[in-house]
């Protein structure tokens, strides 16, 4: 998987966010994207996602020596990010079979897999609503992480999570990163890029 970014730029009104964001993303060299908070590191992922438009400037993908359309990108994203909305009313169980019917889980994993290796098996029968911030956080990474899909976009992935948990989330990665591009929004919390190689500030691209 490639992303290619063209001189991306975002503006809120009048005010810019970021301007002239120029840089290639590929497979297997995982890049943490730093700044400070509010410079504008989670709307480039936002943008990258598809969630959002940029203002200005052009972003490309490619799989497999093809371009994939902004229509098919969905498919090709595992995405998770602490503001993210889950469906509380499912439980990790029937949310899994959601996903999944939406888009596969990596080679020899079912949504039944999930809740355990989310370490969340005692909570399997329970509905997201009743979930702590610690396992909706643990719920989202897992249903990311474990997605077949090429580009894993991960926004201050460690939020809500204690040292165990980190250590799982760093455990799933190093397990599923392979054949992947891996994005990682971060604060400076080094614990949450480990296996990153590369790093874009987005700090540089802000008018001063």
């Amino acid at each position: 998987m490639t992303v290619t970014l063209s001189h991306i730029g975002k503006r809120f009104n009048r005010e810019s966010i970021f301007s002239g964001v120029s840089h290639v993303f590929q497979e297997n060299i995982h890049t943490v994207i730093q700044g400070s908070n509010g410079s504008g590191k989670s709307t480039l992922l936002q943008i990258i996602a598809g969630n959002t438009t940029a203002s200005e400037g052009q972003i490309s993908y490619s799989h497999a020596g093809k371009t994939i359309g902004d229509e098919q990108i969905f498919r090709l994203i595992g995405f998770a990010s602490p503001y993210m909305e889950l469906l509380e009313e499912l439980t990790i169980t029937e949310l899994a079979a959601f996903q999944g019917g939406l888009k596969p889980f990596r080679k020899g994993i079912t949504g039944d897999h999930v809740a355990e290796l989310a370490g969340l098996s005692q909570a399997r029968n329970k509905q997201i609503r009743h979930f702590s911030s610690g396992m909706k956080q643990r719920a989202k990474l897992a249903l990311a992480i474990l997605s077949d899909t090429p580009l894993l976009l991960l926004d201050e992935p460690c939020s809500n999570l204690d040292a165990e948990a980190i250590s799982w989330y760093q455990a799933l990665v190093r397990d599923h990163s392979s054949d992947r591009l891996i994005l990682v929004c971060s604060n400076q919390q080094e614990q949450e890029y480990p296996f990153c190689s590369a790093r874009l500030s987005i700090e540089a691209f802000k008018q001063r």
